[in-house]
């Protein structure tokens, strides 16, 4: 499956030297008293990050390839989750079908996911089972066998995801629009899934290259979670990963830089299906890896105050206050290795026109520097970014994806161990002067979903204004 959701993992500020730290304290250990993190890596490259958690006798098993859509070659939109299908078609140990039907057998769950940065593939299985896992997967880095007579079945189901998934959604048409016009340059304005049209061109050729490119032990991390110890799992993984062949070098992720926009963007996406309009905004903004002087961390932060449930300020003047929407909200995708988006979204109350609501939404973030940022609003925001993190500690797989996604962008376990200390830290002058800096026409994509009259085609309007 492709993946694209808003962060609810920790944020850390850029990592200078991206290096996996064993010696670090894991994250929440002083607050909430969380595990004992720690990581080693093989004489192939291939980086382990072990995060114990003796509650249950059960294990979770991620691989995570640091390349994601982003990386897909000029033309070849959608080759890494192309590839993400493909790598479930057996190598010559291990037949089609095998390695699933394996985790079954064993009672397991298994899946794997592409996002713009990374792909990651995971088993959740009784932690008797974790070898198996192992051997399966270290089979499948560098063993993978494709023919003909399944790409080709395999590129139709990935065209029948998309036609399911953005061509019959007007909302996903509505966020492709935005997502391309908001990246003029960068590959974050191209979807995870691909085009339409270049899918349907990627071959078994595209896909090989794309393999042996990427799918390399140096170009890996490996997260076992779950009830085990570290030196349990480098004995592991030394037995299975450790046999597979490095081949050099940890392959280059050459990107264009998003250049600095100039000009408001807007659009609509009108269609006969659409039941509820809404409005959409997108500016960009820094990532976690980009952003400098803890700018992050404030963005992280401003997100949500002004939007992160109905306590936030958004919804509490446009729909508890003014009544013109029925929900109002902000989002920050922090999670990238390059410049990324934040977003404001409202929805219109009965008989109010976006246009209308578009503009108690401009007055609404011109004052927020003044009217939204109070002490009490910054702590309650601080209260459920900690506490949400803190809960999602809880769950093994959530532990597991927290430190995979965090690695794979070159964040360090010391870092994410950090966040919430550094979350702490942010002041009312840091959240205004983002706001003023970020949320301004000039870096923004506006955009529409409006219902169209039956007897027209679903049409995508795009216009751009200074």
């Amino acid at each position: 499956m492709h993946e694209f959701r808003k962060r609810t993992v920790p944020g850390p500020i850029r990592s200078p030297g991206a290096t996996l730290r064993g010696d670090a304290a894991p994250f929440g250990r002083a607050e909430a008293g969380g595990p004992e993190v720690a990581s080693f890596v093989l004489d192939n490259g291939l980086d382990v990050v072990v995060v114990p958690d003796h509650r249950a006798p059960v294990v979770t098993h991620m691989v995570w390839y640091r390349n994601g859509s982003a990386d897909d070659p000029l033309g070849q939109s959608g080759i890494a989750h192309f590839l993400e299908h493909l790598m479930f078609k057996g190598t010559e140990r291990h037949p089609v079908g095998a390695f699933s039907k394996a985790v079954s057998s064993l009672g397991g769950q298994e899946n794997a996911f592409t996002s713009f940065d990374y792909t990651a593939y995971f088993q959740r299985v009784a932690r008797d089972n974790l070898e198996t896992m192992m051997r399966f997967e270290a089979d499948r880095m560098t063993g993978l066998i494709l023919d003909d007579a399944v790409v080709a079945p395999e590129r139709d189901v990935v065209l029948e995801e998309r036609r399911m998934r953005v061509e019959t959604d007007p909302s996903a048409q509505l966020s492709e629009a935005m997502a391309a016009s908001l990246f003029v340059h960068h590959p974050y304005g191209i979807p995870i899934i691909g085009w339409m049209h270049e899918i349907e061109e990627l071959n078994r050729v595209h896909a090989l290259d794309y393999y042996r490119r990427f799918y390399t032990p140096e170009n890996a991390i490996l997260v076992v979670a779950g009830d085990v110890t570290a030196d349990e799992v480098r004995r592991l993984a030394e037995g299975t990963y450790g046999a597979v062949t490095p081949r050099g070098a940890r392959p280059l992720r050459l990107r264009p830089r998003e250049p600095e926009p100039r000009a408001a963007r807007r659009l609509s996406v009108a269609d006969p299906k659409v039941e509820q309009p809404t409005l959409q905004r997108l500016y960009l903004t820094p990532s976690c890896m980009t952003a400098k002087g803890g700018e992050g961390h404030a963005l992280e932060l401003l997100a949500e105050v002004l939007g992160g449930g109905p306590t936030s300020y958004l919804y509490r003047t446009l729909v508890m206050e003014q009544g013109i929407a029925v929900n109002a909200g902000a989002w920050y995708m922090g999670s990238a290795m390059d410049d990324t988006r934040f977003s404001v979204y409202a929805v219109p109350s009965e008989g109010v026109s976006l246009e209308k609501l578009e503009e108690a939404l401009d007055r609404a973030l011109a004052r927020a520097p003044a009217e939204a940022l109070s002490a009490d609003a910054i702590e309650r925001a601080k209260t459920r970014l900690v506490a949400e993190t803190i809960y999602s500690s809880d769950s093994q797989s959530s532990l597991a994806r927290i430190y995979g996604s965090a690695l794979a962008i070159g964040e360090s376990i010391e870092e994410v161990r950090r966040w919430p200390t550094e979350i702490e830290a942010v002041q009312a002058a840091r959240l205004a002067a983002v706001a003023e800096r970020y949320l301004i026409p000039a870096r923004s994509v506006t955009g529409y979903l409006v219902k169209a009259r039956e007897a027209d085609a679903p049409a995508t309007l795009v216009a751009a204004a200074a």
